[in-house]
């Protein structure tokens, strides 16, 4: 990956998917399979607990091949006022729960570390957890996600069957079965292992459809539950990419809204819709090259994944720094540090078991391409959107965990939060999830910028607190005030948020 896809690659990274059809909405017997958990120091920080739980591959074969489920556990700093176990999921499909355990500290409020043990898990086929890998070889043959007539778009088809067949080599059976359905049964395994009758979750943008859909099979098994940024899982093909677009545009004016009334935006007092749009254009012709490697042509979509990535954050102050100097060809003094490619490569394993989400043909592709940029002309449509939908052609249709409405009957009530500019989890997803929900969840609304709701604000943060601890639902309808972003530097992005999809889009990171 070039330095400038990677050059925000960092800013959202550490912080935006059972097997067969069954419906979760029906009790079922409590899956059999779990062993117990030897606790011992982490080796990167030895103040806080790893571990493995011994789960099987294919719950549907609970006696057959096994993986170790990677734990991370930091003891509540107050044993005298513990309530119980938290568990959280930083999203992805692809982040480190293990990673965001051993960052808690600087994440959650002294006061729930008080009174929860906070377990983070690397979910099946990520991390630590018998990862899904491929070869870097057949990686680096991905051919162009824009596929420019039928031939190209069944060359892409073709490609991804083939790299489904090396990850599948790579990785072994637990290649098909990495989907969040499989991940569920396994969070209802950990807490027998620890011996808990109840669970608290927090899981922001993708572990989000984890506590729904946990909510769905186990919600008996739930005192509390936080939703950050939520997936709507009801959604097609056409539906999925329009409001993916949609909010990524909505995120890309809001960028432009703040450098017109901001004086330290490096693109104040200029066009900004027309200058973006200018640069696009010159990346089309081959005319920007990457200030750190001025051997690379940056492309329009690499413009466009940096940008995206960006508005997780929202980091705006570094985006323009950065597009200014994609213009001029002058690196700003402030250093963006590319990342070494690995190997791992879950995300396709886990997306397109979550979801049905297939274009049969380029006529068909080439139409929703179309309505994308309709949708949102700056952004060219939805980078996350486009590559997901563009990683599943040619695979399958058929999958273990397919698309179908909210269904949650015997839970508790649950928090739901959303930014209202959210370029990834758009807020139309969090509506329309709370809205076939509305017996048990609660939206908390945030109404300004970014993917993740827990630390924007004392309101965010204390509204969730006070649910988490006491129990306190916010008011139906409850809405917290925007907070303006404050400038960072590169050097101190927060490396604590949760995290993101694919190499190059920061939000569902690998």
């Amino acid at each position: 990956m070039r330095p400038i896809i990677r050059a925000l690659g960092g800013v959202a990274t550490a912080l935006a998917l059972v097997t067969g059809t069954t419906s979760f909405a029906t009790a079922e017997t409590e899956p059999q399979g779990a062993t117990g958990i030897d606790w011992k120091p982490c080796p990167e920080m030895a103040e806080v607990e790893c571990g493995t739980l011994s789960l099987p591959i294919d719950w549907a074969n609970p006696s057959g091949e096994k993986f170790d489920l990677a734990l991370a556990r930091r003891k509540a700093t107050d044993p005298a006022k513990r309530v119980g176990i938290m568990v959280i999921n930083p999203g992805g499909p692809g982040g480190s729960g293990v990673d965001f355990a051993l960052g808690a500290n600087r994440y959650f409020s002294p006061e729930v570390q008080e009174r929860f043990d906070i377990i983070g898990f690397d979910p099946r086929g990520v991390a630590r957890s018998q990862p899904v890998q491929c070869s870097i070889e057949v990686l680096q043959k991905q051919p162009s996600i824009h596929p420019a007539n039928q031939r190209e778009f069944e060359a892409l088809a073709a490609y991804n069957r083939e790299l489904a067949a090396d990850c599948r080599k790579h990785s072994g059976p637990i290649y098909d079965h990495a989907d969040t359905g499989a991940v569920v049964q396994d969070i209802d395994a950990l807490r027998r292992a620890l011996g808990e009758q109840e669970i608290n979750y927090y899981g922001v943008s993708y572990g989000t459809l984890i506590g729904q859909q946990y909510a769905e099979r186990y919600g008996r098994n739930i005192r509390a539950m936080v939703i950050d940024s939520n997936m709507d899982h009801s959604l097609g093909t056409w539906r999925f990419n329009e409001t993916e677009a949609a909010t990524a545009e909505s995120s890309f004016e809001e960028f432009v809204k703040w450098c017109d009334r901001t004086e330290s935006c490096a693109l104040h007092g200029r066009e900004v819709a027309k200058f973006w749009d200018n640069l696009l254009d010159r990346a089309d012709r081959g005319e920007i090259v990457d200030p750190w490697d001025p051997d690379y042509k940056v492309t329009a979509d690499d413009i466009i994944g940096t940008a995206f990535g960006a508005f997780y954050g929202p980091d705006w102050t570094q985006l323009a720094e950065l597009l200014t100097a994609l213009d001029t060809g002058q690196a700003p003094s402030s250093a963006f540090t590319a990342q070494v490619e690995t190997a791992h490569n879950p995300f396709t394993a886990v997306f397109c078991q979550d979801w049905a989400i297939r274009v049969g043909s380029h006529r068909e592709f080439s139409a929703l391409v179309d309505r994308n940029r309709q949708i949102a002309p700056h952004m060219r449509g939805s980078a996350l959107g486009h590559q997901a939908t563009a990683g599943c052609v040619g695979l399958p249709k058929k999958v273990n965990n397919p698309q179908h409405r909210l269904r949650i009957k015997d839970a508790p009530k649950i928090l739901m939060m959303n930014s209202l500019y959210d370029p990834a989890t758009g807020y139309e997803w969090a509506v329309n999830a709370h809205r076939q929900s509305r017996d048990t969840t609660v939206l908390l609304t945030y109404e300004g910028w970014g993917h993740g709701v827990y630390d924007r604000s004392d309101c965010t943060r204390g509204a969730t607190d006070d649910y988490l601890i006491n129990l306190k639902t916010p008011r139906p309808g409850a809405r917290c005030a925007a907070v303006e972003p404050a400038p960072q530097s590169a050097a101190s992005l927060d490396a604590d948020r949760p995290a993101g999809p694919t190499p190059g889009i920061p939000g569902w990171l690998e």
